[in-house]
């Protein structure tokens, strides 16, 4: 018997994904854990694979679009088994995203109807006035003027007052106008940005004119002859990231605390790692790329270290309580093409700095080919974001809920620097600790950062921590 197939959850905040690509086609015979589709979620690309064995008949969404959870995507059962009826109640599939990005971008305005002949217009009583031809208000008019009309509704002048809105004031100002005893050719008198050049013009001849000295003339530019922008439709990764930051910024009570450390040791320390490493043969981990220690990879150890020391800094925040971490997992911000993804190093106190340089290439590289499993991205109790590769001096960065503290990370600059009394030549690094002042308190992000100084400053007790 046909059975429908919905979208599983691949990942645990999974809501919607994009179905990238699909592995069977139609007439395909499936087997149970099949890989039948990609689909790109918010967190990494995972592999959508088959609970049930038949033939795959019928797809009901092309590849490119965007699926939310639950919803029907194929029909699998019995080879020529008729499938029509259930066709039509799984319902059509969303819009790829070339479409959803077509549908997104402004349409082009509707041709404007024809206008009804005019009925003939009633003839005045005695006691009514029709205004001048000068006073009647045009009939099509610009996207500013019908704006200033609908900001503020046209009244006769009383006491002399200047009937004009915010806009057509502040376009007068701009050009040195004095509008004071100024008549629009509005209803009611009213001021259109259109009557400002007749103005000053007037002004200019007359010798009494208190007409200040104007700048160039404001262009009115209609909207519609602007290049439109390029609409690029959310993905489900760049959803979820302005979904969490946008909660993290407004339910997380951010502060800082910066310092400026001596990074010359620390400079020294990674080129002798590495040079020994190749000496000694282990410059390879598998026959593949050589393995290098960066700056980074003994920074998460120097981190891993501190946090044990000043455990109050490896902290979450829950509505009854603190949860103070036994276990230092330190989530490493990657970038990659869509945003950024954060794959955690597993109790990363307890492991080497090559063993912590190895890890993070690999993850890394998995990351950017969106090979990442969840739960290699969650669960982390502290993060570390470097932005130096990218010649970044200092920064700050968002924290990433639950944890209670990021660290962020620019590069080490060569600046001089004075000791024993001379300028010398020497290395800087700049970082930054953004805490949750819900978790951390000034005084325990300071001592965090004081233990991680006295660390990169002595980078010898990184390796024996």
């Amino acid at each position: 018997m046909a059975k429908i197939l919905d979208m599983p959850k691949l990942s645990p905040t999974m809501e919607e994904g994009v179905l990238s690509a699909w592995h069977k086609k139609e007439g395909d015979a499936v087997a149970v854990d099949d890989l039948l589709a990609e689909v790109e979620t918010d967190k990494a690309t995972m592999e959508f694979r088959a609970f049930d064995r038949g033939t795959l008949l019928k797809i009901l969404v092309p590849a490119g679009s965007q699926v939310k959870l639950g919803q029907p995507v194929a029909i699998v059962g019995s080879p020529g088994e008729d499938v029509s009826g259930m066709v039509a109640p799984a319902g059509t599939a969303p819009a790829p995203a070339l479409a959803l990005a077509l549908a997104l971008a402004p349409a082009p305005a509707p041709a404007p109807a024809p206008a009804p002949a005019p009925a003939p217009a009633p003839a005045p009583r005695p006691t009514e006035t029709l205004a001048p031809p000068a006073q009647r208000r045009p009939a099509i008019v610009n996207v500013l003027e019908r704006t200033s009309y609908a900001a503020e509704p046209a009244t006769a002048a009383e006491g002399g007052r200047v009937l004009a809105s915010p806009y057509v004031r502040k376009v007068a100002r701009d050009m040195g106008i004095d509008l004071q005893g100024a008549q629009g050719t509005g209803p009611g008198g009213r001021l259109l940005p259109s009557d400002l050049e007749s103005i000053r013009a007037r002004a200019t001849m007359s010798p009494t004119a208190r007409l200040a000295p104007a700048p160039a003339q404001l262009a009115v530019v209609s909207s519609s002859s602007l290049a439109q922008p390029e609409t690029r439709p959310l993905s489900p990764m760049r959803k979820t990231i302005a979904r969490r930051l946008t909660e993290s910024k407004t339910t997380v009570p951010h502060f800082y605390l910066t310092i400026d450390v001596d990074a010359g040791q620390l400079v020294l320390l990674r080129e002798r790692i590495n040079a020994e490493l190749i000496a000694a043969g282990e410059g390879k981990a598998g026959g593949d790329a050589p393995v290098k220690v960066s700056v980074n990879d003994l920074l998460v150890k120097a981190c891993a270290v501190a946090l044990v020391r000043v455990p109050e800094c490896n902290a979450s925040f829950t509505p009854e309580a603190i949860l103070v971490h036994r276990r230092v997992d330190i989530s490493v911000a990657v970038a990659i093409p869509d945003g950024l993804v954060t794959p955690v190093v597993r109790n990363a106190d307890g492991k080497s700095v090559v063993a912590i340089a190895r890890e993070v290439r690999e993850l890394a590289s998995r990351a950017r080919a969106r090979k990442l499993r969840p739960e290699e991205m969650l669960d982390g109790t502290f993060s570390i974001s470097n932005l130096g590769m990218f010649g970044v001096d200092e920064f700050s960065a968002v924290i990433n809920p639950p944890e209670g503290a990021i660290l962020a990370v620019g590069q080490v600059r060569d600046v001089p620097v004075v000791a024993d009394g001379r300028v010398v030549p020497g290395k800087r690094l700049a970082m930054t600790l953004s805490c949750d002042h819900r978790v951390v308190d000034g005084a325990i992000g300071a001592a965090f950062l004081a233990e991680l100084r006295g660390l990169i400053e002595h980078p010898l007790r990184v390796l024996t921590g």
